[in-house]
């Protein structure tokens, strides 16, 4: 769209071995104006060091954290920084293909959507493993039921907003209660979310995974406190 930024926040948290190819990604994406902003989580690994000397002079903006905040949190200090038309969320991992943006973005930068989110599951065969499927199918229906979207990917990192609904957002999870947090939010303003299909690269625990158990027993708790 003539004019139109999108801006790309990118929380980073310990991503030392992906953290430049996936920036490689976003950058050769075809959208013609773009705002990347990194926000590194306190990361322990090296991470930190790689993107103060290598990621600093490629992207617009760079922001460190002192203290690790999770990934809400981490979101919610690059959502704050976004000045673009439209924002999307993308993962220092190379689960997700950068050359979808236009996908996910276009029925908002055309006027058709507020918020869009990026489906693995819509009019595909299910990917990734069998028990993180199972997990997202339950919990994608259970907060269904509470903000009455018809979603099928409520868990899934590509989510986009405009700017000045993702801002007026008063973001309170700190780690992977982000989904349904922000899913109910939006739902209590009256927006439709509306799907695109995307493809999906589903990395296991040991290539560097971090979602686990216990943010599934927390994702319960924020479908039904923040939907009340």
């Amino acid at each position: 769209m003539e004019n139109k930024v999108l801006s790309v926040v990118i929380p980073c948290y310990n991503e030392r071995e992906s953290i430049l190819e996936i920036l490689k990604k976003v950058k050769a994406a075809p959208v013609e104006h773009m705002e990347i902003i990194v926000v590194d989580d306190k990361s322990t690994d090296g991470t930190t060091e790689i993107v103060r000397n290598k990621v600093e002079p490629i992207v617009d903006k760079v922001i460190y954290h002192a203290e690790n905040t999770g990934k809400g949190g981490a979101l919610r200090t690059g959502f704050m920084a976004a000045t673009g038309d439209v924002v999307i969320i993308q993962d220092a991992d190379m689960e997700y293909d950068p050359n979808e943006y236009p996908q996910v973005v276009n029925p908002i930068f055309e006027g058709r959507a507020e918020v869009v989110y990026g489906s693995r599951f819509l009019n595909q065969s299910a990917k990734g493993y069998l028990l993180n499927r199972l997990a997202n199918k339950g919990l994608t229906f259970l907060s269904n039921m509470r903000t009455h979207q018809k979603l099928t990917d409520m868990e899934t990192c590509y989510k986009a907003f405009k700017r000045e609904i993702i801002q007026s957002i008063d973001i309170e999870e700190k780690r992977f209660g982000f989904e349904p947090e922000i899913t109910a939010k939006i739902s209590k303003k009256g927006i439709t979310i509306q799907e695109v299909p995307i493809s999906y690269y589903p990395r296991s625990n040991e290539e560097g995974k971090k979602i686990g158990w216990k943010d599934g027993v927390r994702a319960l708790h924020c479908i039904w406190h923040y939907s009340r």
